[in-house]
C-alpha cells in the first residue's frame, strides 16, 4: 500500500522556533505514522544547502545568501521546488520567498495554502510586491486552510471563501508534561521570585504590543519575564528603565525548549498584548493553557480571542489600552482562586479542541479528499493510504 507523499514548503523548520515552525513540525511528526512527510525550507543565516532526516522527516534547508528585513533570500529555492516529487504540496503562508519560488517553479503538485496570518505592510508594498504572488498561489490552490473561524473573514481570502477549511492548530500534549526535571526548575524559578509572575513569549517586534505591557506594570506587585528576542529589545529595555520597573522585569532572550516549558509551568499567567491582526492565533496561548495557565490577550479580529475565551480561560482586553490591561493584570495577580479556575478551564479547552491528534486527523482527511479528487479527474484509482 503506497503512502501519501506530503511536501511542506515553510520558511524555517525546527530547531528554529516560531508559531509557524511549531505547527509544521507538529504536522510532520503526526504524519510519519501513515505518510511520507518532507520539508523544503530555508537554512536560516547559512549560505549552504543541507539535507537531514529529523524524527523521521526528510528536511532540506536551502542556502540563504542574504536577508532583507525579516525575509531571507534563497535564489535556489525555485530550483529545488521545481524538482519536488510529491502527492500534496502544503505552502505555509506568510512566506514571501516561498510564494516567489512557487510563482517561478509552478509545480504541478496539488496545492494547499495554509494561511497562518495576514501580512500587514504599507499598502503600496503589499499591492506591488506581495499580493500578485499570493493571488497566484490562492488561485491555484485546491484548498486554503485557516486555523480559526474569524480568519475566514480576512479580506485577502474573500474571493476564495468556497475553498477555505478551518483546521484549528494543535499541540502534542505529551511534550508539555511537568516532568521531575521541569518541576525542579519550576521550584527554583519560584524560590527566586516569590511574587506572582507574568510571562510573555514571542518576538520583540511592534505588533506584539510589549510597550503597552510595560506601561501597565508600574506599581503592580508582580514580576514579569519576557522570553524572546528581536529588534525592539534595546528600546524596550530602555522603556523599562524609564518607567523604573527594570528591577521586576527580566528580558531573558531566546531560551531552549525545556527552559521555556519550565517558565510556562512557573508563571501565574501568560500575557499576549498584541495590537494588530498580524497576531492571527497565538500559539503561545495554547502552550500556556495546556500547562494550566490563564491568558491575558487582546480583542483582535482574529483567532486570538476565539482561543482564549474571556472570563472562561483568561481575560481579554482592548488592544493598546494600558488601563484595561493593567486592570486585568491586577485581577489575576491578586486573586489566586480566579487564576486556578481560569487555568483549569484553559487546560481543558486545549485537551478538548487543540491537540495534535485532532489537527493531524483533520489534515489527513483533507489530503485524502484532494488526492482522491485528483485521481478521479485523471481517470485512475486513488492510491490507498497506509
Amino acid at each position: 500500500m503506497s503512502r501519501l507523499r506530503i511536501l511542506h514548503l515553510g520558511k524555517y523548520y525546527a530547531p528554529v522556533r516560531g508559531g509557524i515552525e511549531t505547527v509544521v513540525e507538529t504536522l510532520c511528526r503526526g504524519e510519519t505514522s501513515w505518510a511520507e512527510p518532507s520539508v523544503l525550507a530555508l537554512n536560516k543565516g547559512r549560505p549552504v544547502t543541507t539535507f537531514e532526516r529529523r524524527d523521521g522527516v526528510a528536511v532540506r534547508r536551502v542556502a540563504s545568501v542574504a536577508a532583507t528585513g525579516a525575509v531571507s533570500l534563497a535564489p535556489a529555492l525555485p530550483l529545488w521546488l521545481a524538482r519536488a516529487d510529491a502527492d500534496v504540496l502544503v505552502l505555509h503562508e506568510p512566506n514571501p520567498m516561498a510564494l516567489l519560488a512557487y510563482g517561478i517553479a509552478r509545480p504541478s503538485i496539488p496545492l494547499i495554502v495554509w494561511y497562518h496570518s495576514e501580512v500587514i505592510r504599507s499598502r503600496w508594498k503589499y499591492e506591488l510586491l506581495y499580493r500578485p504572488f499570493l493571488e497566484f498561489a490562492l488561485r491555484r490552490a485546491i484548498r486554503i486552510v485557516v486555523a480559526s473561524p474569524p480568519m475566514l473573514d480576512v479580506p485577502a481570502l474573500a474571493r476564495y471563501r468556497d475553498k477555505c477549511s478551518v483546521v484549528p492548530f494543535g499541540l502534542p500534549v505529551e511534550r508539555y508534561a511537568r516532568t521531575p526535571a521541569i518541576a525542579a526548575r519550576v521550584e527554583w524559578f519560584r524560590m527566586a521570585a516569590p511574587r506572582p509572575t507574568l510571562l510573555f513569549v514571542g518576538r520583540l517586534v511592534g505588533y506584539k504590543g510589549l510597550d503597552v505591557l510595560l506601561r501597565a506594570l508600574p506599581g503592580l506587585d508582580a514580576n514579569t519575564v519576557i522570553v524572546g528576542d528581536g529588534p525592539l529589545r534595546p528600546s524596550l529595555e530602555a522603556l523599562a528603565r524609564e518607567l523604573a520597573i527594570d528591577g521586576r522585569v527580566r528580558f531573558v532572550g531566546a531560551v531552549g525548549e525545556d527552559e521555556l516549558l519550565a517558565w510556562y509551568h512557573a508563571c501565574d499567567a501568560l500575557v499576549l498584548p498584541s495590537v494588530t491582526r498580524q497576531e492571527a492565533f497565538g500559539m503561545v496561548q495554547l502552550e500556556a493553557m495546556l500547562c494550566g495557565r490563564p491568558v491575558v490577550s487582546t480583542e483582535l479580529a482574529t483567532g486570538v480571542p476565539w482561543v482564549n475565551q474571556h472570563e472562561r480561560t483568561g481575560l481579554v482586553v482592548k488592544p493598546g489600552d494600558v488601563a484595561s490591561l493593567r486592570q486585568a493584570l491586577v485581577r489575576l495577580t491578586t486573586d489566586a482562586a480566579l487564576r486556578w479556575r481560569l487555568g483549569k478551564a484553559a487546560q481543558e479547552r486545549v485537551l478538548t479542541h487543540f491537540t495534535a491528534e485532532r489537527m493531524c486527523s483533520a489534515t489527513r482527511t483533507l489530503y485524502q479528499s484532494i488526492t482522491s479528487t485528483e485521481s478521479s479527474a485523471a481517470g485512475i484509482e486513488p492510491a490507498a493510504v497506509a
